[in-house]
């Protein structure tokens, strides 16, 4: 058994690029070797900012001999008057077979030719010569560049090649357009605490090489070792380190050998909101903020230097002076900032494009305001609350026109938070200008006022009916204007609030608006109801576990009466979608399963409409020929207002009691003494008995279409 070590050498690489080629690469290296019969005992993979490297252990000198099925030509293509044709001994040529090696078998597309063809173990080396050169084109990323004449686009320039089979070098060659890279054992070290070429002997010492020459190539041990000095560098301030773990991700991917360092700027800063000095750090410099006991923000920082150890207190005031220049900015902007009342930023939001087609912030603000003042009806809100609302959608976008906010994007909505408190606006309308941009991501905090959710709901519908009303619905991977977080955070918002909103109705209004200022356009409303039923199915799937064919029943499979209804009552559909997970843990479902599924996929054979309702217009007891048939005509007349009482109070067990209720009798008219035949050869009974179907699916449709249901 040999090791295997491979070493790229290039150009500082991006952060986010680092992460990225380990990820790929432990897919596609562990699928290249499996696929070519090789098991290695394992396979490390490491980055730094100047190097990705994997190190293969255990790999044998050479594939398995093994026996491999080979498929040739149909037999009708193979023999002619049994005789071998062209095609036959081709194919045997080729594979170096006789034609007594065939093996005729059957397929499902006829009989072919088959032989048993012993293969000859690879040399894994020779293996490794191709697919190596795969391992690095083949990774993939954004900003993907070229340089002078080279035809091979990578991140960064790639400086050296290492390959080693243990302590031999493998011949490789990087084609680089003009210039071709060969591989060898020199690598590099750290650019300043190890300037000088590397030898490394043999690829089970790379790692300790490496580490010689100051740079740990091990993601992890970076990650631990800049995690650990951190909190204790915290600890001599008497202070606790927020550690953000995208930011130590990050950081970890910006240096080989990383080494923490403790920085000061002065207390008087301090009185900036918190969250300016943190977005300074965290975000524009990279640094740790540190708190005292009791989370409040301390004069202290740390960085993570890339640099010499001896020369910390050097790297700290260097950090500290532009920390310095930064906040002294931030807090020259917030000074100017509140001298003005938020509200009269409002006319400059005239001069911020929201979309080019649909005009400016200030004329997306207005019609926010219009869709809140619909939510706010239809939630039944007070005088003094529908003025709040009305405030906060009017403010909500003040901010992005302060200096603050112009320099520091981040901070919209937080700003608008403060700068409102300052301008005495009321808590309940500052809060809800910082909530409306809740959830900003998967996994963010939602929105506990009651005007942020408003807001938040109206701003996002503008966006989603504007941008697909202009034609420009997300498209696979591409979504430039975040629709689909913006449906999902609408969704979301509503089932965290339960907001009893009917979102049919703000959206019908808002296409119908969107066609008033653009006539040359058409209405979007069913392009975003189908968008809006994708969204519900992800969410009620994705994220509160529902089965997938409950989904399906829910939402009727994409039934216009079924999307339509969800669509009214989002509380509603999530509810039905939740009862139905219930019953179907607890054994319920199971128990109607058979009988509802198998009346409402016969239903279909009828025509009765699946919103007909009024057993006594459809049903003429005169064609019944079975006591069975008089049973269930009597049942589903008391199933009817039970159906209508659990639509009408939202309480769907009051239907599935009535459904176990008369379960017996739906099993009888099926399969009892006096069953009877759906499909009777006369038309008028056999109508009359699949309307009592059609009755009974559409009285459970209530909850669900039980025909999506699979058991």
């Amino acid at each position: 058994m040999a090791n295997f070590l491979l070493e790229i050498g290039t150009e500082e690489l991006p952060a986010d690029f680092v992460d990225s080629a380990i990820a790929q690469w432990d897919s596609k290296i562990k699928d290249n070797l499996k696929s070519e019969f090789l098991e290695p005992t394992e396979i490390k993979i490491y980055g730094t900012p100047r190097r990705l490297a994997v190190l293969i252990e255990g790999l044998a000198e050479k594939q398995p001999d093994r026996e491999e099925e080979i498929k040739g030509p149909p037999v009708t293509a193979a023999f002619k008057d049994g005789k071998a044709t062209p095609a036959a001994e081709g194919f045997a040529r080729k594979q170096g077979v006789s034609l007594e090696d065939f093996q005729v078998r059957e397929t499902e597309k006829g009989e072919f030719i088959f032989i048993q063809k012993k293969m000859m173990g690879e040399a894994t080396k020779d293996i490794l010569q191709r697919l190596v050169p795969q391992w690095i084109t083949g990774l993939e990323g954004r900003r993907f560049m070229r340089w002078a004449d080279d035809e091979l686009r990578f991140p960064r320039p790639i400086r050296h090649l290492v390959a080693l089979w243990d302590s031999e070098i493998l011949p490789l060659e990087l084609n680089l357009g003009t210039n071709v890279l060969r591989s060898d054992r020199i690598s590099t070290g750290h650019r300043v605490l190890h300037p000088a070429t590397v030898v490394i002997n043999s690829a089970q010492d790379y790692v300790a090489t490496l580490e010689k020459a100051s740079v740990l190539v091990d993601v992890k041990t970076r990650y631990k070792k800049i995690e650990e000095e951190i909190k204790h560098l915290a600890t001599l301030v008497k202070g606790k380190a927020e550690i953000y773990p995208d930011l130590l991700t990050e950081v970890t991917n910006l240096v080989e050998y990383p080494t923490p360092v403790l920085g000061k700027f002065e207390a008087e800063f301090l009185q900036l909101p918190s969250e300016v000095i943190t977005t300074v750090m965290v975000t524009h410099q990279r640094y740790f903020p540190i708190k005292d006991e009791k989370g409040e923000l301390m004069p202290y920082f740390i960085t993570i230097s890339n640099g010499d150890p001896t020369k910390s207190d050097i790297i700290a005031t260097g950090n500290a002076k532009v920390i310095r220049a930064r906040l002294a900015d931030a807090q020259f902007f917030y000074q100017a900032d509140c001298d003005e009342h938020l509200e009269t930023y409002l006319p400059e939001l005239e001069n911020v494009t929201f979309q080019e087609d649909l005009g400016t912030m200030h004329d997306k603000v207005n019609r926010i305001i219009g869709i809140c003042q619909q939510i706010s009806e239809q939630l039944g809100l007070n005088e003094l609350q529908k003025s709040e609302v009305e405030s906060t959608a009017s403010l909500c976008k003040a901010d992005l026109v302060t200096q603050m906010v112009y320099e520091f994007p981040e901070l919209q909505g937080i700003m608008g938070e403060k700068y409102a408190l300052k301008s005495g606006e009321s808590p309940t309308v500052a809060k809800g200008i910082f909530e409306h941009y809740l959830p900003r991501n998967a996994g963010d905090i939602m929105p506990e006022t009651l005007n942020g959710q408003i807001v938040g709901i109206g701003d996002r519908i503008d966006t989603i009916v504007g941008i697909i009303g202009l034609g420009m619905m997300p498209t696979g991977s591409s979504d430039p204007f975040a629709l689909r977080r913006s449906a999902n955070a609408i969704i979301n918002i509503t089932w965290h609030g339960n907001l009893e909103i009917n979102l049919e109705e703000l959206l019908t209004q808002a296409c119908e608006d969107f066609v008033t200022s653009h006539p040359d356009k058409k209405s979007p409303l069913n392009a975003i109801q189908e968008f809006f039923t994708q969204r519900i199915h992800t969410l009620l799937q994705d994220e509160l576990n529902i089965d997938y064919d409950l989904v399906n029943a829910v939402l009727g499979d994409n039934d216009s009466e079924y999307i339509t209804r969800a669509l009214t009552n989002l509380l509603d559909i999530r509810n039905r979608a939740l009862f139905l997970q219930e019953i179907r843990n607890n054994g319920l479902l199971s128990q109607i399963y058979e009988t509802v599924n198998r009346s409402t996929k016969l239903a279909v054979k009828g025509s009765l409409k699946t919103d007909k309702l009024e057993i006594n217009q459809v049903i003429n007891p005169e064609y019944f020929e079975s006591n069975s048939e008089q049973d269930l005509y009597q049942a589903l007349q008391k199933l009817a207002p039970i159906s209508q009482e659990a639509k009408r109070e939202s309480n769907y067990q009051l239907l599935i009691d009535g459904l176990l209720e008369i379960n017996p009798i739906i099993s009888n008219f099926f399969d009892g003494e006096n069953s009877v035949l759906v499909m009777a050869e006369d038309e008028k009974i056999k109508t009359n008995r699949l309307n009592l179907l059609g009755l009974l699916r559409n009285y459970s449709r209530v909850l669900a279409d039980f025909g999506a249901i699979v058991k």
